[in-house]
C-alpha cells in the first residue's frame, strides 16, 4: 500500500513531460533570449527532488481488500498533487503542496471503483477522478476545503484498451485511461482514426477528454470531443449509467449531454463508444500572410461561412507570429490546411485561396505545392506551418522553463460570435495588459492565434509574458499570476466571450462559469449530483458546490 503503483512511465511529477524530456540547448538558448525583455529574472532552480516535499501523514486507513490498488508513495501522491497549469508548476518548483491526496487508487476494474465510492462516502472521503493529469484549471487538485476526513484520487490507467472496434458504424468501446498516442496506435491497423489531437494528446486521456469537453487540434467540424461520442459508461456512486448508442436522438434532453463536461463531479466515466474515420490520404496546406489583423480576421470569417470546412485555419495575429518565430515574424499569418481519405484536395484549397487573395492574402505557390506531395503527406508541412507546429508542441516545456526562473508565461482562451470579435479582441488585450501593468509594473503585450472557427463565430487564444519577480521569488510570481488570472477571467465574460472554449471550467474558471451560466441551471446541476453522488464526494469545488456543502473556490486562486 505505500510502493509506487503507477506503471506508466515515469512523468515529471513537477512539469510537463517524461521525466527524461526537456529541452534542447538551442531551445534553452531561445528561451534566455525571450526573458531579456523582462529586465531582470532569477536564476533557474534547480529541479525538484522527491525527497523536496514535506508531505503530511495519510489520513484514515484503506480497507484490507483495497490494499493492492491504492498508494501512499511520494512519487504517486506527488504525480496526482497537481495539474499542469503555470499556478501547478510554480507550486511544485515552491516545493508546497499543502493539498497534495492522502491516498492514490488505481482500480482495475469496476468493481473495484465501487468499493472506493462505499469506502469513500462512508469516511466522507472527496474523491478526485485522474485521467492524465494535463488539466490547466485546477481541475484534478485534492483543494476541497476543511470538510472531508481525506482525499483520494483515483486513477483510471489500467482501463487502457480498445475493447471493441465496430467497422460498419465505424465506431470504437475505449477504455477511458487510453492515451491519446496508444489509441491512435490501435485503430492505425484498421486504417482508422478519432482525429482528436489535443496539445495534451501525448499526456492525456479519453476519459479525461470527455469530462471535460476537449478540444482537438482541428478548426471546422470535429472541434470538441463531443462530436465524436456515441454513447458513455459512466459509474457514480447511486450506480452506472450507460446511454444507448445511436447516431442522433430527438429523445428529450440528451443524458450524454449531461455526463460531458462534467468534470468528475457526477460519476467516473469507464469506458466510451467513439466515432471513428478514415485515416486521410490527401493533404494540402499553406501559410498565407496578410498585411492587417483586419484583413485576417474578413477572411477567416469568409471561410468560416464558406462550407470549404478546412482542416486547420489557424491565424496568428502580428504578435504571435513574432513570439513563435513563425514565417516572417510580423505579418498577421493564417495556418490553412485540408486533408480527406476520399479525395484530392485542389479543388477545396484553390477556392480558399480565391477567398484569401479577395483579402489581400500573399501565400508561396512552392510551399503549396509541397504539401500535396505524397512524399509530404505524413509530415507537418514545411514554412510557417511546419514553424508553428513545433512552436505549438514544446510550448509546455518553455513554460516550465520560464517558471523556474520567476518569470509568469500564461495563456487563456475563449469564444465569441463574429459580431462581437473586434470589441473583444481590442477590449480583452487592453484590459488584461493594463492588469499585467498594474500588478508587475511592466506592460506585457498580448499574442493571440484563433484555434477553431465556426460559421457565428471564432475562438480566439491569448499568449501573455509577465515578469513575475526580479529576484526569482516564485512565491510572488504565483501571487501575481493570481490577479493577473483573475483579470483575465473577468475581461472575457465582460466582453461576451465564454468562460473557456476547450480548457475546462476546473476551479480556476469558477468565477467565470458563474458569470456566464444561470443560477438556476448551476443548481440544476446541484441537484443531479445531489442523486448520482448523495455523499458529495466526487471532485467538490469543480464547476459547483454538492447540494449542502459549501466549498467555495480554494487551491491556486484561493485559499491553499
Amino acid at each position: 500500500m505505500t510502493g509506487t503503483l503507477s506503471r506508466r512511465p515515469s512523468r515529471r511529477f513537477w512539469g510537463w513531460g517524461a521525466m527524461n524530456d526537456g529541452l534542447s540547448e538551442t531551445e534553452l538558448a531561445s528561451v534566455d533570449r525571450l526573458l531579456q525583455g523582462l529586465g531582470d529574472v532569477g536564476p533557474a532552480l534547480a529541479e525538484p527532488q522527491l525527497g523536496d516535499y514535506d508531505l503530511h501523514p495519510s489520513r484514515g486507513s484503506v480497507p484490507t481488500a483495497l490494499a493492492h490498488v491504492v498508494s501512499n508513495s511520494p512519487y504517486d501522491r506527488l504525480t496526482h498533487c497537481y495539474g499542469k497549469s503555470f499556478a501547478d508548476v510554480a507550486r511544485m518548483w515552491m516545493r508546497h503542496v499543502p493539498n497534495a491526496p492522502d491516498w492514490v487508487a488505481f482500480p482495475q476494474d469496476e468493481g473495484q471503483i465501487a468499493e472506493l465510492f462505499e469506502w469513500a462516502g462512508r469516511h466522507n472521503i472527496a474523491v478526485i477522478p485522474f485521467g492524465g493529469g494535463t488539466s490547466v484549471v485546477g481541475g484534478v487538485e485534492a483543494a476541497v476545503g476543511d470538510g472531508y476526513a481525506a482525499t483520494l484520487s483515483l486513477d483510471l490507467e489500467h482501463f487502457d484498451c480498445v475493447l471493441e472496434l465496430d467497422r460498419s458504424s465505424r465506431a470504437a468501446r475505449i477504455g477511458a485511461g487510453m492515451l491519446g498516442p496508444g489509441l491512435e496506435t490501435a485503430l492505425r491497423p484498421h486504417g482508422l482514426t478519432l482525429r482528436h489531437f489535443p496539445q495534451s494528446f501525448q499526456f492525456s486521456t479519453v476519459g479525461g477528454w470527455i469530462a471535460t469537453r476537449a478540444g482537438g487540434h482541428y478548426a471546422t467540424q470535429g472541434t470538441h470531443i463531443d462530436d465524436f461520442v456515441q454513447s458513455i459508461r459512466m459509474l457514480t456512486p447511486a450506480g452506472p449509467v450507460e446511454t444507448r448508442r445511436l447516431p442522433a436522438s430527438g429523445a428529450g434532453p440528451a443524458p450524454d449531454r449531461l455526463l460531458i463536461g462534467s468534470e468528475g463531479t457526477l460519476g467516473i466515466i469507464t469506458e466510451a463508444w467513439l466515432r471513428l474515420q478514415a485515416r486521410p490520404t490527401f493533404r494540402a496546406g499553406v501559410s498565407v500572410r496578410f498585411a492587417t489583423m483586419k484583413q485576417a480576421v474578413s477572411c477567416v470569417k469568409a471561410l468560416s461561412q464558406s462550407g470549404l470546412q478546412p482542416s486547420n485555419c489557424r491565424l496568428l495575429d502580428a504578435r504571435e507570429v513574432a513570439f513563435a518565430g513563425v514565417g516572417d515574424r510580423r505579418s498577421p499569418t493564417l495556418v490553412l490546411g485540408f486533408e480527406s481519405a476520399d479525395h484530392g484536395l485542389g479543388a477545396w484549397i484553390e477556392r480558399a485561396l480565391e477567398l484569401a487573395a479577395d483579402h489581400g492574402g500573399q501565400w508561396s505557390r512552392e510551399e503549396l505545392d509541397a504539401s500535396m506531395r505524397p512524399r509530404q503527406s505524413a509530415t507537418a508541412g514545411r514554412g510557417a506551418s511546419g514553424d508553428w507546429r513545433s512552436a505549438f508542441i514544446r510550448m509546455p516545456y518553455w513554460r516550465d522553463e520560464t517558471t523556474r526562473r520567476g518569470a509568469i508565461l500564461d495563456t487563456f482562451e475563449s469564444a465569441v460570435i463574429w459580431a462581437g470579435f473586434d470589441e473583444f479582441y481590442e477590449g480583452v488585450r487592453l484590459d488584461v495588459a493594463d492588469a499585467i501593468e498594474r500588478i508587475t509594473g511592466r506592460r506585457s503585450e498580448l499574442s493571440c492565434r484563433f484555434t477553431h472557427v465556426y460559421p457565428d463565430g471564432v475562438a480566439p487564444y491569448f499568449t501573455f509574458l509577465a515578469q513575475g519577480d526580479s529576484q526569482g521569488d516564485i512565491a510572488s510570481a504565483l501571487s501575481r499570476w493570481r490577479e493577473i488570472k483573475q483579470a483575465c477571467n473577468a475581461a472575457v465574460v465582460r466582453y461576451g466571450g465564454t468562460s473557456t472554449h476547450h480548457h475546462a471550467v476546473g476551479r480556476d474558471h469558477r468565477s467565470s462559469y458563474e458569470v456566464e451560466t444561470p443560477s438556476l441551471f448551476r443548481q440544476a446541476l446541484a441537484g443531479a449530483k445531489s442523486v448520482l453522488d448523495p455523499h458529495g464526494i466526487l471532485n467538490p469545488g469543480v464547476l459547483f458546490d454538492p447540494a449542502g456543502r459549501t466549498v467555495g473556490i480554494i487551491g491556486a486562486l484561493g485559499s491553499t
